[in-house]
Parts: structure tokens; sequence; C-alpha cells
């Protein structure tokens, strides 16, 4: 078990997102709950996790699943209770699981007390807590676009005003250049500190210190003015695990995040290398193309080495299943899990697992109207408009949509996967009668094992964390292999990216090394399917 009294213990941590609304539902309404995860929480230790980054429980109208607050110091009622919310806090520290709950920063709901207070009077003391400007009703103050649809701007008749919202209308933006409202989150974070939360996912970070007049939406002149007092403030304590959210974080921004003196954060959450295969917008998906996935994590690798710190993931709740986007999640499902799980893991940095991806849950097919999430109905509406027809609309939904890493957790073959004894609130994938929790725990040989051991060798390998990185044959449009060195130790990670035989590859200094980790019995030779070798020496 990690000493999580040590100031970088996550360094060494490996953490696991449960989507609450999809993991476990224990009162029959099919909406996950809080007594789920806490009934599953045997589940994560067997798995060998030593956190669970824990996505948004608070009160909420779940316009957006959570990621618009009515009440940061309150849990949504189909959810639990605060007691509940207690008791798993109690429950997963006892197993050595510390949870990181996920904070929405940016923006709150519509229906948050200070918002309802702000639209009723320009004189409520929390009119400025939100972004206003004067204006005529068909007349915004600029043409500035909101990211799930539509104008950024909504007008609020009664007082004859526009607040600014970068998602949606139900989620008004924050104005972090008021002080009294900053310092209202910073007593909301100390709160939830004092209940023993362990840290913090911030969602969208990079987005606090927006200038809509200038339409600066990421990377505002003041947004590390504000991390770095959110750090004094709030996240006091050395030990507390902070990882922002920046879509539009290059490795020279990461370093201001993650800088080794701690005046910021952690690490961050960038997305570069999940965008590698995006073609004219996310939507219009392309294969992936290997050699620019490589160079991007050679950049990161490479360039945070000694001067910050990489969040290594392929799945969240907005990505789709990474078996689905860059594996084979049919023929060779279960040896392109756990390829790409080594490709990930060998680097260096904290890698999270989402919910099923340590099982190769895959993506879903749905007709439009069984889909939840707003951004895919927005995408759909927004690409009929273009003329496109709804079959190739779909083909983007099928591909990138965020539903399909929302669907309810396979737990069992079962009616509903085990998920719940009701319909649940998303539909289950049909393929759950092959994939689920309870056939990859009888299975030796399955995803979740590898998973297991990935984890155990990070802990036990000083190289997993402590390593260089030198990206080998970077043309190789098939293979993605390198080497991660200290002076005592060498890591060879080799994956084929391919369902064809590839040749070796292996340098001579790995000749006749241990096999830490391979997909395939007696690694050797050339490279089957998707095949993965973890090999080491001492140096």
């Amino acid at each position: 078990m990690l000493d999580k009294t040590k100031k970088d213990w996550w360094k060494s941590a490996v953490f696991y997102q449960v989507y609450p609304k999809s993991f476990q539902d224990t009162d029959g309404d099919g909406i996950g709950d809080i007594p789920g995860i806490i009934s599953r929480l045997d589940y994560l230790e067997k798995l060998g996790i030593d956190g669970i980054w824990l996505s948004p429980v608070y009160a909420s109208p779940q316009r957006d699943n959570g990621y618009d607050i009515s009440d940061y110091r309150d849990i949504h009622p189909p959810f639990g209770t605060m007691a509940d919310m207690e008791e798993l806090i109690a429950e997963a520290d006892r197993r050595g699981i510390t949870i990181i709950m996920d904070l929405v920063l940016n923006h709150s709901s519509d229906q948050h007390s200070w918002f309802l207070s702000a639209k009723a009077d320009k004189n409520s003391p929390y009119h400025d807590f939100y972004i206003w400007r004067d204006g005529a009703p068909d007349c915004p103050p600029n043409d500035m676009r909101a990211t799930f649809g539509g104008p950024a701007w909504s007008y609020v008749p009664e007082i004859g005003q526009w607040y600014f919202h970068q998602f949606s209308p139900w989620q008004p933006d924050l104005n972090w250049a008021n002080p009294a409202m900053r310092r209202e989150l910073y007593d909301m974070i100390r709160f939830w500190v004092d209940k023993g939360v362990g840290g913090f996912r911030l969602d969208v970070i990079d987005n606090i210190g927006k200038e809509p007049d200038n339409q600066i939406t990421c990377n505002g002149p003041k947004l590390h003015e504000y991390i770095r007092e959110l750090r004094r403030e709030a996240f006091r304590e050395d030990t507390l695990v902070t990882v922002g959210e920046a879509w539009s974080a290059n490795v020279d921004l990461a370093r201001l995040y993650a800088e080794p003196g701690g005046s910021e954060l952690s690490m961050i959450f960038q997305f570069e290398h999940m965008c590698v295969d995006y073609g004219r917008d996310k939507w219009d998906a392309r294969p992936l193309p290997l050699v620019k996935l490589k160079e991007c994590f050679q950049r990161w690798q490479t360039g945070l080495a000694g001067r910050g710190w990489n969040s290594l993931f392929l799945e969240n709740h907005d990505l789709p299943r990474i078996v689905s986007a860059w594996g084979d999640d049919k023929k060779y499902r279960v040896e392109s899990a756990k390829m790409l799980a080594a490709m990930c893991h060998g680097m260096q940095g904290t890698p999270y697992i989402y919910q099923g991806e340590e099982i190769g849950m895959t993506n879903i097919r749905l007709p439009i109207g069984e889909y939840d999430d707003l951004e895919i109905h927005n995408a759909y509406r927004e690409g009929l408009a273009r003329g496109e027809t709804p079959e190739r609309v779909m083909e983007g939904i099928y591909a990138k949509g965020r539903d399909n890493a929302r669907t309810p957790m396979q737990w069992t073959d079962g009616e509903y996967a085990g998920f719940s004894a009701a319909k649940p609130w998303l539909p289950v994938n049909p393929n759950h009668s092959e994939i689920n929790v309870r056939a990859a725990l009888a299975d030796p040989d399955s995803v979740f094992y590898f998973y297991q051991k990935l984890i155990a060798l990070r802990k036990k390998y000083p190289v997993f964390r402590e390593g260089g990185f030198t990206l080998l044959n970077p043309e190789d449009e098939n293979v993605f292999a390198y080497v991660r060195d200290t002076e005592e130790e060498r890591l060879l990670v080799v994956c084929n990216f391919t369902m064809w035989e590839q040749p070796e590859v292996c340098p001579a200094a790995f000749r006749g090394a241990e096999v830490l980790a391979a997909n395939y019995k007696d690694p050797g030779g050339p490279l089957r399917p998707y095949e993965a070798r973890m090999l080491y020496v001492k140096s």
C-alpha cells in the first residue's frame, strides 16, 4: 500500500474513474448510486487501484449529467445522501483507496441559488458571481458560439441583460474576476477536504480566466494567477491530488500547471493524443495515424520529464471506448485491449482507468432517440442543418459520441448486466452477455487480470515512475515501441497496432530479457496481431 503521507505519492498510483450514474444501482430506479459504489469497493481493491476519480455526485438538475451543479455542498438525491458519501470516503480509505472528487469551477447550474438570485435582481450580492453584459434583446454582446451548440449568450428580459455560458444556457459561467465568488468556492473545497476527500479533478480549469469581450475562453491572462491562489487558499495540503482538465494545453503550458515546485496542480489532463484521429472535427473520425500518435506521446513524455507530470489515459466519460476506436472490438478485442493498456501504462505518468476499460467494454450503436447526451443531439441537429445525411451524422456519433462510455457497467451476463433490477437510464450494450466482470474474473487470461498485473508492476519497478523515454522506429506506421530507462533498469514496450504479423522489435540489449507482461504466450519472433510485450533488464 502506498504511503499517502508523502507529497508525491500519486506518482506511483493508479486511479479509476467511476461515473456514478452508470456504475451500480442498488435501489432499483435504473440509476447508479453511491451505495452501489460502496458495494463494489472490494472489486476495485482486487484490481489494485489507489484512488477513485468520482464524477460529480452533487445536487444537480442533470441537464449535463451532473456537470451542472445546483448545490456544491449537497448530494443529488438519486445518488444517495451525505451520509452515504461519508461512508464511501471511509470505506474506500479502509481499503487504501482515496476519493478524488470531480469539481466544476468554471460554471454552475442555472438552478443554483446564486444564479436564481443573480438573474432576479441586478443589485443581488450574487449578480456579480456571473458574467453579464447590457444589450437589446435582439443584439447579443458578440457572436461567440457555445461548445454544445448555439450562441454563448442568453438574454434575461427581467433585468435586460445577457449572461455568458461557454457550454449550454443551463450552465452559466462563474465570474472569476469577483474575489467574493472565489472565496465561496475556496470555502466549499475546504468543506470537502474536511470530510476526508483526497483531491479533486478540476473540470475545464483552463477556462476560468476567460475574457468573453475579447472572445478568449481558454488560457486567459489571469488563468495561472487564479490557479496559484486556488492552490494557496484551498489546496493547502501537499498530499492533495489536483488534476486539471485542460483541452487547450500544450507542453509549455503544462509545465506551468504542473511544475515540480507545486505552486499550481499535481498534473493535467491534456487531450492532444485523443484528437489525432479527428478530421474537420471530432465527429469526422479518421483511421488512427500511428506515426502522429507516437510523435504526440514522445513530445509529452520528453517535454515534461523532470519539469512536470503526465496523466496517462485512453478513456473517460467524454471519450469513446478505446478498443473500438484504436483496436479491434470484434475478432481481436481481448488482444487489442491488452495491447493498448500496455502501451499506455508503460509510460511515465499517473494512469487513469475508466470504468469498464479493464474488461474491454466497447462502443454501442443506438437509434438517435435512445441517446441521452445533449452534445450528441446538438451534433445531430447541426449535422442535418449542414446538409449531411442522417446516416453520415450517425456514423460520427457511433464513433465519437460520449454515451459510448456512459452505458451501464457490465457486471454479469444477466438482465441489465447486473447493473440494476430495473430498466437503466441508458441502454446496456447487448454484448454484456460476453463482456462482463463475472466472466473476466473467472478467466485468468482476461483483460482484467492484465490490468491488475500492470498496476502491480508500476508499484514494483521504479523505472515506470523514474525512467527516461526513447521512441524506437518513429516512422513505423504499424508498431509502437519505446524504451524506458534509468541507471539501473531498462524497460522495452512493443505494441503491434495491426491485425497482421509485423517484424520483431527487440534491440540487442533486450535479448533474453525478463518478460514482465505479454498478451500472447511465448512472446518472441514476429509480432502477432495486436501483440504487446514488456521486457525488462537490469542496466
